[in-house]
């Protein structure tokens, strides 16, 4: 009976874990950046799996995960803390960068370049050997535990002259590179993701692969993997490929209508239509 319990908690943990399909040596390379306290940037498109990287990552290691999706309007205090006023008194509330920090968890900067620049000098400290955040507010000096890890991902074909990431930022990280999955990857994903059969996998994939080429021509952003994640996802719930795709994948990515036209032919020729 015990040994049974053990299986059983071990599947509770495999089935508490985000799927991800690795595509290089990227899991490696995070732990090993964790086990010497190094910051990551990970960078790649959008819809690429940089997020769900960072959240299979958290829960294979067990830690816990703060992820702020960053904007114009982010400021330093969002994410370090602030006073607010309640019940006639003045009370501090840590924000998601102190409360990784306090924990021994991980801070994840979703496209951080989006953020404003003052959020820059709060991460310095953090991201080289001094792993300290002043809170200058309370006079706190709070020293990261070893756990603790701080990451950033942004999309560099969203970088332009003001939004591009300062040489002395990305030097204190640890960087890694992510793109689209190879077909047999992309469509293994798709399968685990949503249980489609394989040639309705390979059908999206194949569709994606021709998207794709039209990034920077006729397409801002090429078909995440996201995106066929959806189309495969309202597929099997019944839904008409051609469909599923155009609702999931043409209307999302283009607003033109001779292009949506001529996405929309290559649907109909790759589902037989």
């Amino acid at each position: 009976m015990k040994a049974f319990n053990v299986l059983q908690d071990i599947k509770q943990v495999e089935d508490a874990i985000p799927f991800y399909r690795p595509q290089g040596s990227e899991v490696e390379l995070f732990e090993r950046a964790w086990r010497n306290r190094l910051p990551l940037l990970i960078k790649g498109p959008t819809g690429c799996g940089k997020t769900r990287f960072v959240s299979h990552m958290a829960a294979r290691l067990n830690l816990p995960l703060y992820t702020v999706a960053c904007h114009d309007d982010l400021t330093a205090a969002d994410l370090v803390g602030r006073h607010l006023i309640g019940d006639g008194k003045t009370i501090w509330s840590d924000g998601p960068l102190t409360r990784a920090v306090r924990e021994g968890g991980i801070c994840y900067l979703d496209e951080v370049v989006e953020a404003r620049k003052d959020t820059t000098v709060v991460l310095h400290p953090l991201a080289d050997d001094r792993r300290v955040l002043p809170i200058d507010r309370t006079g706190e000096l709070l020293e990261a535990p070893p756990p603790f890890m701080l990451i950033v991902s942004y999309n560099p074909g969203y970088q332009n002259f003001l939004k591009g990431m300062k040489p002395s930022t990305r030097q204190r990280f640890v960087s890694l590179a992510f793109d689209f999955p190879a077909p047999a990857q992309e469509e293994a994903i798709l399968i685990g993701e949503t249980g489609i059969d394989t040639m309705t996998a390979k059908r999206l994939v194949s569709i994606a692969g021709a998207f794709r080429v039209l990034r920077d021509h006729d397409l801002e952003e090429g078909a995440s993997t996201r995106l066929l994640v959806y189309a495969a996802t309202l597929i099997r719930d019944g839904c008409e490929p051609s469909l599923a795709c155009r609702a999931a994948l043409v209307e999302t990515l283009t607003d033109d209508a001779d292009t949506a036209s001529a996405l929309i032919e290559v649907i109909d020729a790759t589902f037989g239509r």
